[in-house]
């Protein structure tokens, strides 16, 4: 009986510290500042999900609509001029990259993969 009592309590906590330890904190955030409501802004949102699906580990995806009131606070804490923008920001937060208008999945790819980012084996969705 005390055996299997440690065997349990063991894995309980083998679980709790896998769910703690085991989430990895993105290499990549994925800002996009745009609206839903802007052309060029909606044709990015099947590139968002398509890159969200490729690296759904290492880069973390954000979209903030800009003409909402909520949001809007983001437009001027990222200093956009032009909607969509797109905001690269490394695992300490630090912008490393900026794109201002539609920017095509595959171009995407490249600046993730040349930051040593590997996709799961997905072929692109919409360029």
């Amino acid at each position: 009986m005390k055996q299997s009592r440690t065997s349990i309590l063991f894995i309980v906590v083998f679980f709790i510290v896998g769910l703690t330890f085991g989430q990895s904190k993105p290499k990549v955030t994925f800002i996009e500042l745009g609206s839903v409501n802007c052309i060029p802004c909606k044709q990015m949102q099947p590139v968002m999900k398509a890159i969200e699906e490729k690296y759904p580990k290492e880069v973390k995806v954000i979209f903030y609509d800009v003409w909402t009131k909520e949001q809007k606070p983001f437009a001027q804490k990222y200093g956009i001029k032009l909607i969509p923008t797109q905001v690269f920001l490394d695992e300490n937060g630090k912008e490393f990259h900026r794109h201002e208008g539609f920017y095509p999945e595959k171009e995407i790819d490249k600046l993730l993969q040349g930051k040593g980012i590997k996709p799961i084996n997905k072929k692109l969705k919409y360029d």
